[in-house]
């Protein structure tokens, strides 16, 4: 009885598009958006014979085909702002990625991962090797040391210190904390 059951679900189940999108797919989809808006997932995936879930339409809307999707690398501004937001919010992409337009959660994970958190790594090993070679006694403070990029980013140079140091700043320039942790309440 239970093994009839399952063969009917199987046979009733429409069978789900996997794998790279196409560029009909991606027209298609532009179009349901259009006239459904970017909220409603499964409408869209089940009126536009896509046969893709609504999940994968919502992330190939997301990240992909949203007219303000920001490309190219990232500015020394937006690599900025994501590192004094990292260590303000953490591993918070979505909050991060709310605070530089046309950019997005995944981008900006991806981007922490495999460029901003190895630049991190490298400049830690640098303090704690400094701490270890110091020969005259003195221990080195940490937070005076200066982080230089790799050999592709040899012009990145700054110091911890001050990189990290909100204190000196207005606080009018800081409105966007605001928004994220409510001081307020």
């Amino acid at each position: 009885m239970a093994l009839r059951k399952v063969e009917k679900l199987r046979a009733t189940k429409k069978e789900i598009n996997r794998g790279a999108w196409t560029v009909e797919e991606d027209r298609k989809l532009a179009e349901a958006v259009e006239i459904h808006g970017p909220k409603q997932w499964k409408t869209i995936a089940t009126t536009t014979d896509l046969n893709r879930c609504d999940k994968s339409c919502r992330l190939r809307w997301m990240n992909y085909l949203r007219p303000n999707i920001k490309r190219g690398s990232m500015s020394d501004q937006e690599e900025d702002l994501i590192l004094r937001l990292h260590k303000l919010l953490g591993n918070r992409w979505s909050l991060i990625a709310g605070r530089l337009p046309g950019r997005t959660d995944n981008e900006i994970k991806n981007y922490w991962k495999s460029h901003l958190s190895k630049k991190i790594e490298k400049s830690n090993e640098g303090i704690s090797r400094k701490e270890e070679g110091s020969k005259s006694g003195e221990k080195t403070n940490p937070s005076k040391s200066t982080v230089t990029g790799s050999s592709e980013d040899s012009k990145i140079s700054f110091d911890l210190d001050d990189f990290f140091d909100f204190s000196n700043e207005n606080p009018s320039t800081l409105e966007w904390v605001s928004k994220f942790v409510d001081l307020n309440s």
